[in-house]
């Protein structure tokens, strides 16, 4: 008796990880071959396959529809019955298969697995909705398709898929967030819009870090280049309806209202001025030739260990500088009280929040998905663009990790820095 349950187990086929039996496909691959067949491309064994097993489903879904299969005395008499099939070609992950879809004589039959008047399965969409946030144009990936699938997909019906993501995008828009957030960082990139003519148009991200040390977009928003702070309040209390109760630092580059806007929302926020973007700006007014030795004298005033060394550091630089540059003693003056306040802080938290470096890595892979495309019809087509290069960020989630590796001290020393407000935000 033993031998012959040890006969029933040997005989069971091997399977691999996915279930598949590993003979078959073996026994499959081996006829391939030995036919002269291919394995991919057109009049391939995966198209082949595709083919059988699409055809077998929706062979399947007639049969659970009408009660009873193919040549089965029972259907007689049921007032319904199978009538042939009509020809379709689909465009799936291994390029355009030719498929039979059975039908019935009342016309009842609504397939699932490949609906009426479908003509790509869904992996197609979520491929083609891929390559447009990797910043392939619509013409693009028409041309990939053709390339590499031997399928035509015009521009219009690719525009058609893409098009799919503003109901997820508008979700994903409205969802509730953290009740707080120990750093927000905003910023803008810049779009192509043509209404009416070209123009640049700001498009604004929040980017914050959460009280786990992840990275968390909250939301974009398309501005005109004329924001206020009645703009701002808008953004920050959309935020703060959406679940934010409370966010200890917020990091800009000097955005005009913001600050009076953040002090409406959130009274207890510290508003903070991006350091890099002010070294940036403060280079503008320099000649190149110059750069060095401006980035040299202003270092001192940003690395400072107070305020009132800071401002010891920065009368130096005026008097070695402002003669020459009086614009860049200006703009530090100008943004002197959102520059400081991370002055009063540790170096963890300093090291962290002194510059919208964080964001601006993000901001790169955006702005490669908004070149490709030139200038975008509205605004909504660039709201569009700019959420699915957001959405493909750190696929692999190596990013994130890296993220939480660099934020853990600094969280330990907000919650200190602000007396427990992160710690009582999480309970």
């Amino acid at each position: 008796m033993m031998s012959g349950v040890e006969n029933v187990e040997d005989s069971k086929p091997a399977t691999g990880l996915d279930g598949l039996d590993e003979q078959l496909i073996d026994r499959l691959v081996g006829q391939a071959r030995a036919g002269g067949l291919t394995l991919t491309g057109e009049g391939g064994v995966l198209q082949q396959l595709t083919k059988r097993l699409l055809e077998s489903a929706l062979e399947g879904e007639i049969t659970d529809h009408l009660g009873y299969d193919r040549h089965d005395p029972a259907g007689r008499g049921t007032g319904n019955s199978r009538n042939g099939a009509r020809s379709k070609t689909v465009l799936t992950d291994v390029g355009p298969v030719e498929i039979d879809v059975p039908r019935d004589r009342n016309a009842e039959f609504e397939p699932r697995i490949v609906a009426k008047r479908q003509r790509r399965l869904t992996g197609v969409d979520e491929m083609v909705i891929s390559l447009s946030a990797k910043g392939l144009t619509t013409g693009e990936i028409s041309a990939h398709l053709a390339e590499v699938y031997g399928a035509a997909v015009s521009r219009q019906t690719i525009s058609t898929i893409t098009d799919k993501v503003v109901e997820g995008m508008v979700e994903w828009q409205n969802r509730p967030l953290d009740v707080v957030y120990p750093v927000v960082f905003i910023d803008a990139i810049h779009v192509k819009v043509r209404d009416g003519q070209v123009a640049n148009r700001p498009v604004y991200m929040a980017m914050a870090v959460t009280v786990e040390g992840h990275r968390d977009i909250l939301g974009l928003w398309a501005g005109d280049g004329g924001e206020g702070a009645k703009y701002w309040l808008h953004v920050l209390t959309e935020l703060r309806n959406r679940g934010v109760a409370d966010v200890l630092m917020l990091v800009c580059d000097g955005l005009a209202g913001l600050p009076d806007a953040v002090t409406t929302v959130w009274p207890r926020t510290v508003v903070q001025t991006c350091i890099v973007h002010l070294l940036r700006n403060s280079f503008r007014y320099a000649g190149r030739q110059h750069w060095a030795a401006v980035a040299k004298a202003l270092k001192p005033v940003y690395t400072a260990p107070t305020e009132a060394a800071a401002r010891e550091r920065f009368a130096e630089f005026a008097e070695a500088w402002g003669a020459r540059y009086p614009a860049i003693v200006r703009l530090w003056d100008n943004a002197w009280a959102e520059f400081v306040p991370f002055l009063a802080f540790d170096t963890e938290i300093r090291r962290v929040i002194c510059s919208t470096n964080a964001i601006e890595s993000v901001n790169a892979r955006i702005r490669r998905a908004v070149r490709a495309r030139g200038h975008f019809p509205n605004e909504q087509a660039a709201l569009k663009c700019v959420y699915m290069a957001v959405m493909s960020l750190d696929p692999t989630g190596t990013g994130r990790k890296r993220w939480t590796m660099r934020w853990k001290p600094a969280l330990n020393a907000f919650d200190i820095a602000f007396d427990g407000r992160l710690t009582t935000g999480r309970e």
